[in-house]
């Protein structure tokens, strides 16, 4: 992989993606894929198997029955959701545990799972919609990694992306959906994903510029993180959904079926995490 200039100047090492996790991206690329396959691979790495059936066996997916493998994981939950955990999983494991990571990797594994839902409901494939919103702010760690007690007092003093990116390009040289983008290169992620990534903190008006998939991947991000992740604009739903109407019909997504698929999976798993 082609690596910008800005990163190779920063010495700024992208953590390498775990074998089975580029395995999984091959898996999943493939429309023959079988749940047997998909369970087989993930079976191999026994801390991934683990670390799968404890989170499917949590109250955020709320199954009525226990699960004791990854196959019955991924027959109850199908096999999109089951590796988008599974690189969540992985994503944490390729940084090194910190407080200050804990929000990114909180928000990344409810707006990963928010998203594939809502795609599944829109016929918008649900395992990349999961792997965009999952590594939507991966970008960020890389700066926390990089060096945290810089990069946490840049963050903390800009709320919006655009603003931010901003910052962090005149700090380092190169911003988080940049360092995000690649990060996603580098693990062999679809281009899509990479895109919508990189494109995340543009404004509307931009969009058109990407292809139709990465415009759908943008809106149904905007819609969770201001529903489900920003507090204040989630005090607001009619507004939101006066400035998201423009939007889905920009991209090409039904309106009012984007709006039910968003309300309901939004709804459903802000009960999850109040109960």
């Amino acid at each position: 992989m082609s690596i910008a200039p800005q990163l190779r100047n920063l010495n700024i090492d992208l953590p390498a993606c775990p074998s089975t996790l580029v395995k999984l991206s091959l898996l999943m690329a493939d429309d023959d894929c079988t749940v047997d396959q998909l369970a087989a691979l993930i079976e191999t790495d026994m801390a991934l198997s683990s670390a799968i059936v404890r989170t499917v066996n949590s109250a955020l997916f709320g199954l009525l029955k226990r699960v004791e493998t990854v196959h019955e994981g991924i027959r109850y939950l199908g096999m999109a959701q089951v590796a988008g955990l599974t690189y969540e999983i992985g994503l944490r494991g390729a940084f090194p545990p910190s407080p200050l990571l804990q929000s990114i990797w909180d928000r990344a594994g409810i707006r990963g799972l928010a998203m594939g839902r809502i795609a599944r409901q829109l016929d918008v494939d649900p395992w990349l919609a999961h792997t965009a919103g999952l590594f939507a702010e991966s970008g960020r760690a890389v700066l926390y990694a990089y060096d945290q007690t810089r990069y946490a007092a840049l963050e903390s003093g800009h709320d919006e992306e655009a603003l931010l990116c901003a910052a962090e390009i005149e700090a380092f040289g190169v911003s988080h959906s940049a360092l995000g983008a690649a990060l996603c290169q580098s693990w062999g992620l679809s281009r899509d994903v990479a895109d919508s990534v990189r494109a995340r903190p543009s404004a509307p008006s931009q969009w058109p510029q990407e292809r139709d998939t990465v415009q759908k991947l943008l809106t149904i991000g905007t819609a969770v993180d201001a529903l489900l992740l920003n507090p204040t604009q989630a005090a607001d739903p009619q507004g939101v959904w006066q400035s998201l109407e423009p939007l889905a019909q920009q991209v090409g997504l039904h309106f009012q079926a984007f709006q039910l698929a968003t309300m309901r999976v939004c709804e459903r798993l802000n009960m999850t995490r109040e109960g």
